[in-house]
């Protein structure tokens, strides 16, 4: 890519991450905004090389900080088990610009932890998401740099 090509990163499709998010009680208040807290109550990651959920009972949450304007700032951790076993940790920080009639559109950077040597190819991975909230979550494009 030249110095000139502003148009175009080098990505690879890694998978479809999709969350679904319990009730987001405030936390604090402070003068950059309000932080919640929203729990993951189910997720998956599913790609060409990837088939993942959130494991039933282990902790995944969100401590987006709500801005005066309403735009959120992420601050994501959460942990996906694979269809064969593997254990993945994933964590993100993100920005979400509220859309005309509701929502917002996210942008990610999430970079992801296993010891399987199955997916130890994710441990170098720096993602970038793309995507927006929904009715019940969340739902991201994941793509790794190359």
């Amino acid at each position: 890519m030249s110095d000139t090509d502003q148009t175009t990163l080098p990505v690879e499709f890694v998978g479809t991450l999709s969350a679904d998010l319990g009730a987001a009680p405030p936390v604090v208040t402070g003068p950059s905004g309000t932080i919640v807290t929203a729990t993951v109550t189910a997720a998956t990651f599913v790609g060409p090389k990837i088939n993942a959920a959130a494991p039933d009972g282990v902790a995944g949450a969100d401590w987006p900080l709500v801005r005066a304007d309403g735009t959120l700032v992420l601050d994501v951790r959460a942990n996906m088990r694979t269809d064969d076993g593997a254990d993945i940790f994933v964590t993100y920080n993100g920005i979400g610009i509220p859309k005309e009639g509701g929502g917002h559109d996210i942008r990610t950077a999430p970079l992801f932890q296993t010891g399987d040597e199955r997916y130890a190819w994710l441990n170098n991975v720096q993602g970038v998401g793309i995507g927006q909230t929904t009715d019940t979550g969340v739902e991201y494009q994941i793509y790794a740099l190359k």
